[in-house]
């Protein structure tokens, strides 16, 4: 019986593994590493030749298409998915209590590399752990997907990001060479991120940060990793001393009165029966950003440092999560 199944796990194994090496796309591919990177093509065709598809990484990149729904199926959707209270369920495990406990110890942990990472880079230590502890959970989580073979079947199969993932697949191989490691033992998300910021290889090149001098970019590991997301959001715009975000108020419970996003910009004085709840000491443009509550509309204005925010994720509610659960974590610090 043992027997039986050890064949059948081997079996699912070498029909689930695909040799790209006489794809005619991965030959193109392979030739400009050899021509213009210098590297052996039989290490290529090594890597290339035994490449287990991730079937399921894949499905989350398939082209889209319109779905016909029944009314039974729309009804159940709309059951699971209410008009109201999208951003509570969407902070209900991103700024949970637990989450902002576990970010108090991971600064004590790592309290004297925040310091000096927070000292070069003007970026507040909790902001940087607040990333850190949505994307994988502090590390505990930062993936289980063979990088390599994720972005192989992303940049050959057909899906409707493959040029984006034949770039970032590019960088991956030049990296391994860079920083010498074994592009096959590297392991994250579906999507190829890597580490504890869950950087994908293009970041990983510009904005990875040899922290602790040991001559290799290692955001596995959380000296490299808390730098690297500190750089991430200097280089993109992080202003020094200045906020975040604030709560305003208006009239009524759903806000319709002017657009909002992290991309659209206001001065204040456009915005006519909109207030800061508390004193706000900022005088440049804001956005409008609407929390979608079970009751009501939360608005808040973003600054400029919220907009750095979306550009680590394009998401409006993605930086409302870091800004809260990084504010929670630094009240919670001074609490002790």
């Amino acid at each position: 019986m043992k027997r039986a199944i050890t064949l059948v796990f081997i079996m699912t194994l070498m029909l689930s593994a695909k040799d790209y090496t006489n794809n005619p796309k991965t030959i193109e591919f392979m030739d400009k590493l050899v021509q213009k990177y210098n590297f052996k093509r039989t290490h290529l065709e090594k890597l290339f030749s035994d490449v287990k598809v991730q079937k399921s990484a894949l499905r989350a990149f398939r082209p889209k298409v319109k779905k016909n729904r029944t009314p039974e199926q729309i009804a159940a959707l709309k059951k699971r998915y209410p008009k109201y209270g999208a951003w509570d369920r969407y902070a209900k495990h991103k700024v949970s209590d637990s989450r902002v406990k576990e970010g108090v110890e991971f600064i004590k942990r790592h309290r004297t590399i925040f310091e000096k990472v927070e000292k070069k880079y003007t970026v507040p230590k909790e902001y940087i752990a607040a990333i850190i502890g949505i994307e994988t959970a502090y590390g505990r989580n930062v993936g289980k997907y063979q990088i390599f073979d994720t972005l192989t079947t992303l940049a050959f199969e057909k899906n409707r990001r493959n040029k984006f993932f034949q770039k970032e697949l590019m960088k991956f191989i030049l990296l391994s060479k860079t920083e010498k490691f074994n592009p096959k033992n590297v392991y994250g998300s579906y999507a190829g991120a890597i580490g504890l910021g869950q950087f994908m290889p293009s970041n990983y090149e510009a904005y990875g940060v040899d922290f602790n001098g040991d001559g290799r970019i290692t955001l596995q590991k959380p000296e490299d990793a808390i730098a690297s997301v500190a750089n991430y959001m200097k280089q993109n715009g992080w202003r020094k001393g200045e906020p975040v975000a604030t709560r305003v108020g208006y009239e009524g419970m759903r806000f319709k009165a002017y657009e909002t996003g992290y991309r659209k910009t206001y001065d204040r004085a456009q915005l006519k029966g909109i207030r800061p709840k508390e004193k706000w000491d900022y005088s440049g443009k804001v956005r409008l950003i609407k929390l979608n509550k079970e009751k009501y509309d939360e608005l808040w204005y973003g600054a400029k440092n919220f907009f750095v925010i979306t550009r680590y994720n394009h998401s409006a509610y993605y930086a409302m999560s870091v800004h809260q659960l990084a504010t929670k974590i630094a009240a919670r610090m001074k609490e002790k």
